[in-house]
């Protein structure tokens, strides 16, 4: 379920690709019905069963999502390893979202399985 936090916090955003968060943001919270969100480590988190996932606003001409623990997940064209167990997902614009979107719905996916094994 969408919360309103992170509603006030997008609407308040000055970022160019803010249409694109908002894309990939609905994106996420559909793929579970107990998917849930909030605004931590300075931008849009989502959570279910741990932290999945986070929106990185340092950098302006790219979407970022920071998958906190991607130990287990399939990278496929979607994740770049990143040190300490993470992983970037990054998005330049409409056009790699659309491209990489199912990419992103099975990692989201795996994280589910992985999450409800445990």
């Amino acid at each position: 379920m969408s919360s309103k936090k992170v509603d006030e916090f997008l609407a308040k955003l000055d970022n160019p690709l803010k249409k694109e968060m908002t894309v990939l943001r609905d994106t996420i919270m559909k793929m579970h019905p107990d998917m849930t969100e909030d605004v931590k480590w300075g931008g849009p988190s989502f959570y279910y069963k741990g932290d999945i996932a986070t929106f990185s606003l340092r950098v302006k001409d790219t979407v970022t999502l920071i998958f906190h623990q991607a130990e287990g997940l399939t990278p496929g064209d979607v994740l770049e390893p990143a040190p300490k167990g993470k992983a970037y997902a990054r998005f330049k614009g409409m056009a790699e979202i659309k491209a990489k979107s199912k990419g992103l719905q099975n990692i989201i996916k795996q994280w589910i399985a992985m999450k409800d094994k445990s």
